[in-house]
């Protein structure tokens, strides 16, 4: 079971990783009229996504980080 998740969350990782590879690396050199760029969303997302799921994962690591500290002081 678990190797069956393990070969799943591989499988997802590495689409995403050629999709996004894709998407900022070859792309951009891609003319504007050709059916390639339907599949994927404007460049400008490239960016956004990953500054934006930083953000998150960056206030809640902190967070995290203060509410232990808050704990740790009431004892």
């Amino acid at each position: 079971n678990d190797k069956l998740i393990g070969a799943g969350l591989l499988a997802i990782g590495s689409f995403v990783f050629t999709y996004y590879s894709i998407w900022t690396l070859v792309i951009p050199f891609v003319d504007e009229d050709h059916p390639a760029r339907m599949l994927f969303p404007p460049q400008w997302f490239a960016i956004a996504i990953p500054v934006f799921l930083l953000a998150i994962g960056i206030t809640g690591i902190f967070g995290f980080l203060s509410f232990v500290m808050l704990k740790s002081g009431k004892k």
